[in-house]
């Protein structure tokens, strides 16, 4: 009878053990799961980081791109100052511009008396013009700033501060092109 009851402490032991081991590896496993979604959360925050990053990215090179368009233009401004600083005739150096990019037309206003300038931009970039309208009857003399974007009209009329008349004269400066002149039909 001595010898039945030799086992039976080993077997507790190896029940104690097993418990341990089996809470050991509960809380193992609770503690990888618990890592796991740590690093999901903190990927999916540098995914958002990265994103924020991206966009970041492509709106300075949006901006590097638009500046290095600005310093071209200016260059050219600067080149074609220089070259009308070193001209002898001032008609010289208008008579060296490009055509202003613009096609100008008239119609009849469909909201209030008289006509209204159509002003349409066929180049690739934005002009911002002068334009100067004067009536020579009236002795009237206005001048505007306008902007039009690439490949975009623009009706100008009394809305926008100038009623024009037949006879009325029209010009548009912009300082890389040759001032347009017109008269309207």
């Amino acid at each position: 009878m001595e010898e039945a009851q030799a086992p039976r402490p080993v077997a507790r032991k190896w029940l104690l053990f097993s418990l341990i081991a089996n809470a050991l590896l509960l809380v193992l496993a609770g503690g990888a799961i618990l890592f796991a979604f740590m690093l999901s959360y903190n990927l999916q925050d540098a995914k958002i980081q990265l994103a924020r990053e991206k966009e970041d990215k492509q709106r300075v090179e949006a901006y590097l791109a638009e500046s290095r368009a600005r310093a071209a233009e200016v260059e050219r401004e600067i080149r074609r100052l220089s070259q009308a600083l070193n001209a002898r005739d001032p008609a010289q150096a208008e008579a060296a511009k490009p055509e202003l990019p613009v096609v100008v037309g008239f119609r009849k206003s469909w909201v209030g008396i008289g006509l209204v300038a159509v002003i349409k931009n066929t180049s690739s970039h934005y002009l911002a013009l002068v334009m100067t309208a004067r009536n020579p009857t009236l002795s009237a003399v206005k001048r505007f700033q306008i902007e039009i974007a690439p490949g975009d009209e623009l009706d100008f009329g009394h809305n926008d501060g100038w009623k024009f008349t037949s006879g009325d004269e029209l010009s548009l400066y912009h300082d890389n092109y040759k001032t347009l002149r017109l008269i309207v039909p």
